[in-house]
Order: C-alpha cells, then structure tokens, then sequence
C-alpha cells in the first residue's frame, strides 16, 4: 500500500498550484501547471501574464480551421515546455468570444500567438509542430550569450540551436563583445563564444585566425566569418545583414522578418522554386548577394506563392526568370531591358547588368497592382480591424441619420464569414495571409 506521504509528494509533482494575490485587487487568481494547455478568460488573463515568466498564449476561434489544427500541437508541446528548468507554460484565448482581449492585444487575425517574455509581448512567428515550436522557443529561456569550453560543446550548442535560428560564435572573444548585439537580437538568433577550441574546429567552421565572428544559416547550409574590427558600427552591421540567408525564399513566414530590415529586395521571380533551371539561378543570386549586402536578395516562384506574383503583375505571359527591386510595401522597380533573365547560359552576366542598371539609375517605378490587391481586402479583415471598420459604419450611419429627411436604409451587418464567401473551417487567418502594399511594420 502507498504511503500517505507519497500521495501528497505525488499530487504535488503532477499538479503544482500557483496562487497570486494583488495587493490592489480582493480576487486571487489559481493556475494548475499541470503540462496542459491553461484556458485564460478576461478575468484572469493579466494575473497570468504577470504570474509566470515565460507564456506563450494562443489566441483563437471556436470555428477556425487553423486552430483546430494548431490545437493538439500546443496540447503536445505543453508538457515538454512546462518541464523546462526555465518553464514555458502555454495558454489560450477564445479572442472570438472576448473581442475585447482581441482589440487590446492587437490580434488580427486566428490563430495569433504572443509570447510573454517577464510580460512583455511578442508574436510569435515560429514553426508551430510541436517538436519544432519546442526547440524554437527553448532558446528565449537560454542565456544571451552562451560560454562554450570544449570542442564538444561547441558541436552540441549547434546541434541543439536546430535550425530555426542563425547561430553567432564568437571564436577567442569575450561575452562582453557581442553581449549587447545578443540581448538586442535574442528573438532572432543563437549567440555564444568559445573559450577553448582545437584547430579541427578552425577547419571545420572555415576560420584561420582569432578572433573572429563566425555567422551559421544551418537551413540554408550558409557560413560567414568576421575577423573585425570588432568595433560597435561593423560588428552590428555584420550582425544585423546575417539575420538572413544571403538569398531568402519568399513566404508568408519570411515575408514577416522583412519588417526587421530596412533594405531594398532584389526580388527574383521564377516559374517553380525547384526545378533545375531555378536551382542553378538561384546558386548565382547568392554570389551576387554576398557582393552587395546593401541589398537584401529573396526568389519566389509562381506556382509556390502566386498570390504574392500576381501583385507585381506576373500573369500567364509574364516572361520569366523576372527581376524586380521592391521597397518591402507598395513600390517596385524595373530596371529598364534588363528585367527578364532568359538566357541560362548567360544569367551571371544578365544579374550582374540588372544590378548595374538600377543603380545608375535606369529604371521604372511601378506600383504594386491595386486590383488584385483590392480582391484580396476581405481576407487581410482580422477581429481588430473589423471593430474599427462596424465603428465606421456606425458614424457614417449616423452622419446620414442627421443630414437627411428621408429614412436611411439599416446597414445590413455581415459576419466575417460572409465577408470573405468562406465557411468558418475554410477561412484564412490573416496572419497567413499578405500582399504587398500592406506595411511591414
């Protein structure tokens, strides 16, 4: 038979109470960290932000198709979270049934995601499997700067960084060098420095002196190395161009870190990402990225995202490869008989005059194409702007009531899903959803 006392250090184990009383308020506030997923309300939302250090809360729809997919992800990744030595505990919101959280926490669109770093919020834009979104978010309760001794933990702090995240070793220099870049970028990159190392670490990460910076893209199978100055304009600028592959793929993913970089893009646009012609452009798009990091460098290929091509008017006829610079929002340009890249034998030269072209100045300024950028309004409508656009209506309806003798006509009030023609599974969450012309930041 089981001891009393085992009972209790057994309950204790499986659920730990957490109780927190404000001193201006009488109500107290009781979460179970039991490695399930916590359902928050408006009453208790704020003491859970304030209660635990690290939360991340998942701000859905009951009808959302999105989120029912995310769902059993959080649900697998909670425990695992939760039994971290810097716990991350995951929550969830019915923004659809307290609009109100919606509108004060800024959230657009279903599933929306906020992390709570010592209640300071952020979106959360990782991976969201549950294996990935672990590995992702162990790193916001890591070190800024992590302090490597051996070869071998060298090779584990990269192995266990995974692939999400840039990774920044700094080889025979001091915490102190880089800690002010890894505080300011902990939500973007790995950062650590190697105090001892052998010369098959010199080789093997393509270094041959010290100090220096080296900058990983294990996804992109990129490596950069800085041998100074280490001086605070050349490390930051070194720092900040690395965020990114050399050339990035354009996604909905990526085209979120775009706000983080105020570069123009040198966009490419292809038929399809993966094809043999493609693959051999994109290799020569990175040459010419690494000898003008003054730009930024992405591809995109109709038949992966052609709802972000069709924008720049890419159709049917369009003749591609095509080359573009985008100011990142509602502009583009087009260097005058240079744009398309059509001769395979000859695309390192065709870059090369694109290149050229456009900073002499030999170019058009287009704007993005505002008819396919208005079909796509409805689905861009979140919680937060639909409130704003129901209140709109509301004084328009009013003004009419005031200035006219007739009866006006009753506005007629459409659900979101009526808006946009979808069903409720069906519909998009906005944060899956972007043309250009909607600003970055």
């Amino acid at each position: 038979m089981m001891r009393p006392w085992k009972n209790v250090v057994l309950s204790a184990v499986a659920a730990v109470l957490i109780l927190t009383c404000h001193s201006s308020s009488v109500r107290c506030h009781q979460f179970k960290v039991d490695g399930k997923v916590i359902e928050l309300v408006d009453s208790n939302i704020d003491a859970a932000i304030s209660t635990f250090d690290y939360i991340l809360i998942d701000f859905y729809a009951p009808w959302c198709g999105h989120c029912k997919r995310l769902a059993p992800e959080l649900d697998a990744a909670a425990p695992v979270l939760a039994g971290l030595k810097e716990p991350v505990v995951i929550a969830k919101v019915d923004a659809d049934k307290y609009s109100s959280l919606a509108y004060k926490h800024e959230i657009d669109g279903y599933p929306t995601l906020k992390l709570f770093m010592h209640g300071v919020p952020t979106f959360y834009s990782g991976p969201r499997k549950a294996e990935a979104l672990v590995r992702y978010l162990k790193k916001f309760v890591a070190p800024d700067v992590s302090v490597l001794e051996t070869d071998s933990a060298v090779k584990s702090f990269v192995e266990e960084s995974g692939r999400s995240f840039p990774i920044f070793i700094g080889f025979g220099l001091n915490e102190s060098t880089i800690s002010e870049f890894a505080i300011k970028y902990k939500k973007k990159a790995w950062f650590s420095v190697a105090k001892d190392f052998s010369e098959d670490v010199m080789v093997l990460y393509d270094f041959d002196k010290v100090p220096a910076l080296v900058a990983l893209h294990p996804s992109y199978d990129e490596r950069s190395v800085f041998y100074g100055p280490f001086e605070d304009t050349f490390l930051g600028a070194f720092v900040k161009q690395n965020l990114f592959p050399l050339v990035m793929p354009i996604t909905y993913e990526s085209l979120k870190l775009l706000r983080d970089d105020d570069r123009k893009v040198v966009l490419t646009v292809v038929q399809d990402e993966s094809d043999e012609k493609s693959v051999k452009l994109i290799k020569l798009l990175k040459g010419a990225a690494f000898a003008n990091r003054d730009f930024m460098f992405g591809y995109v290929g109709v038949k992966q995202f052609d709802e972000f091509t069709e924008t720049f008017g890419i159709g049917k006829k369009t003749l591609l490869p095509k080359m573009m610079v985008w100011d990142g929002n509602e502009e583009y340009y087009s260097v005058i008989g240079s744009e398309n890249i059509v001769d395979e034998e000859g695309y390192g030269s065709q870059i090369t005059r694109f290149l050229e072209g456009y900073k002499e100045g030999r170019f058009e300024t287009k704007q993005i194409n505002s008819a396919s950028f208005s079909g796509f309004i409805n689905s861009l409508f979140g919680v937060r702007t639909a409130l704003i656009i129901l209140f709109l209506v509301a004084v328009l309806g009013l003004i009419l009531t005031i200035t006219k003798d007739d009866e006006p006509q009753k506005p007629v009030k459409r659900t979101h899903t009526e808006q946009d023609g979808s069903s409720g599974d069906e519909a998009e969450s906005s944060e899956h959803v972007y043309r250009p012309g909607d600003k970055l930041d």
